[in-house]
């Protein structure tokens, strides 16, 4: 057993930031555009059909992009096996920052889903996807709180990774709307709405994937501290 658990742990550090190096690269892709948008707000440009609704508009934007900036980066950090088992202080001050952020984030996302006016392409479908997926993500950030609160840990993980998975939709919508906009066009409403909800979906699967692997690594430790 002990030559089980030397394996385990030479195995465990070798490769536990490639997921949120895959991540944070992920994130990057929204994050620029972000970046962009404020350099944008805080210049003198002329309004334009693609920027108009943002610069009559400007505090939902600057506060989805400065909270789904934080959401994105240090979220990723949590994937770190290490910083998680080894630094728990750390672990809890990040969580108390990117809760509020993450809230932020799909509360400010859905309110512009509601209010902005629609960019050509985005129908009334994807303005319901961007609300039930921004409310998704709320109650999953909720239920974690709830279940850290009650200390189940393995339940708070779970819940907080498929926030994360929501939080970083745009990234993998990124991705995927390239090949529907070279076929269809980016202003295609049907195309468009249709692969940016796939990104989510996508998202929710690789994160159920990546709780059930972490619940069987977890329970497979529980049972060698047992038997050993």
């Amino acid at each position: 057993m002990t030559t089980i658990a030397t394996a385990v742990a030479v195995r465990g550090p070798r490769g536990q930031w490639l997921a949120p190096t895959g991540l944070i690269l992920l994130a990057l892709i929204p994050i620029l555009a972000g970046v962009m948008r404020l350099t944008e707000l805080t210049g003198n440009v002329l309004p334009t059909p693609a920027n108009s609704r943002f610069l009559d508009s400007p505090v939902p934007v600057i506060a989805h992009i400065v909270s789904v900036t934080i959401f994105s980066l240090l979220g990723a950090l949590q994937f770190v096996p290490a910083l998680r088992r080894s630094r728990a202080r750390w672990h809890r001050m990040a969580g108390c920052i990117l809760i509020p952020a993450g809230l932020l984030t799909a509360l400010s996302g859905m309110w512009m889903a509601a209010f902005y006016p629609h960019p050509a392409g985005d129908g009334d479908v994807l303005v319901i996807l961007r609300l039930v997926f921004g409310a998704a993500m709320i109650a999953c950030i909720i239920l974690g709180v709830r279940a850290i609160s009650q200390r189940k840990i393995v339940l708070h993980s779970a819940w907080m990774t498929r926030a994360y998975a929501i939080g970083i939709g745009a990234g993998t919508q990124a991705i995927v709307l390239i090949p529907g906009s070279i076929i269809f066009g980016s202003t295609h409403e049907i195309s468009r709405t249709t692969l940016m909800g796939a990104a989510w979906v996508i998202n929710l699967t690789v994160a159920e994937l990546v709780i059930r692997r972490r619940t069987r690594h977890q329970l497979g430790n529980t049972q060698l501290r047992v038997t050993a």
